[in-house]
């Protein structure tokens, strides 16, 4: 595994010892070392910061600040009834914590309820409480969501501005020179190969072998596996190797595919930032993550091969129903090649 990753789960581990210690109840810590062998540090990260919400909930609404969280105990934990559960989904809509306001759609609620529902059923489990009041609590309704990405054109269009940087501020425009063939290579890794952001940001220059146009990403759960890319995406990763070769002296992270112009391993959050910079010149009205590049390259993949277990293995996904999602917004192409076929005037 790559200094990155060990890096990054270091940190994880870290910040998860940090929130048991100063914002969760002392016997959370039984409940954490359950979980440790059979779940990620980014998982358990995820759990801590939900329940600190639920706590911190819990000390405001139920114990009305008469108890800290340190001071909760698992007699109080027994005594949280559904209703209270209830209300802290309603709570979720709109809160303060640390002296900022959240809000959380239905998908974080459900979340945050699947993180208390877990906690409860291990302590309910172990007999440490009697009763598990959050199991008669249901799960907030989803809605099916609109499967966003962008069409050929909107593709054509975005490689096409980050080459030319027409439509940047002149802010935007006064870095646009150093960075973009890098953020070219970037958005092609992107949509000619359907990479994770997270694999992305991991890739050291050792990844890649331009012998068979192949590389090696650290799926989730820190498993490897090589991808392959065409060879439009490989003209566009030599073109930026050879780039960093020339421009950058002296890295503080030479083993780093993409860097950022402090010349560290570029961030997640600056990803993020740079494919929206970009979408929004060519397509303003969608809101385009490198996720939903991630979907452009699963719709096109699918078209082109009609096989959604092939596209299933490229993505990554290990339910294929996952991987069915993608397809959604084809019926979308469908909806629009109706247009024009009822008439509703009589022709000349």
């Amino acid at each position: 595994m790559s200094n990155y990753y060990i890096q990054r789960n270091n940190k994880n581990l870290e910040t998860i010892e940090r929130i048991l210690d100063k914002e969760l109840p002392s016997f959370c810590y039984d409940y954490f070392l359950s979980i440790d062998s059979q779940t990620s540090s980014l998982t358990r990260l995820n759990y801590a910061h939900d329940l600190k919400i639920f706590f911190y909930f819990l000390q405001e609404k139920k114990f009305r600040k008469r108890k800290t969280i340190q001071q909760i105990t698992l007699e109080d934990l027994e005594n949280v009834t559904s209703n209270d559960i209830e209300y802290f989904i309603g709570y979720l809509s709109h809160y303060n914590y640390n002296g900022k306001e959240h809000t959380c759609n239905e998908r974080a609620k459900a979340r945050k309820l699947s993180s208390v529902r877990a906690m409860f059923k291990f302590f309910f489990n172990k007999n440490m409480i009697s009763v598990d009041n959050s199991s008669k609590v249901a799960t907030p309704k989803l809605h099916e969501k609109p499967i966003i990405r962008l069409d050929t054109n909107e593709v054509y269009g975005i490689l096409d501005a980050v080459e030319s940087g027409d439509g940047l501020t002149p802010h935007q425009r006064a870095y646009h020179e150093k960075t973009k063939i890098r953020d070219s290579a970037i958005l092609m890794l992107f949509l000619g190969t359907g990479i994770r952001i997270s694999e992305l940001v991991g890739l050291n220059n050792e990844d890649i072998n331009f012998k068979d146009n192949s590389f090696i990403v650290t799926r989730k759960g820190g498993n490897k596996t090589i991808l392959y890319f065409d060879d439009d995406v490989a003209a566009a990763l030599q073109r930026y190797l050879d780039y960093k070769e020339h421009y950058y002296e002296k890295l503080k992270e030479s083993s780093a595919l993409f860097i950022s112009n402090n010349k560290n391993r570029i961030t997640v959050r600056a990803v993020e930032n740079l494919v929206q910079k970009y979408a929004k010149i060519v397509s303003p009205l969608k809101k385009i993550s490198p996720h939903k590049l991630r979907s452009t390259y699963g719709t096109q993949l699918y078209r082109a091969t009609g096989d959604i277990y092939i596209v299933a293995d490229v993505l990554g996904h290990k339910d294929v129903n996952t991987t069915r999602k993608h397809y959604a917004a084809i019926s979308d192409d469908n909806r629009r090649g109706v247009v024009g076929k009822v008439k509703l005037k009589r022709e000349d």
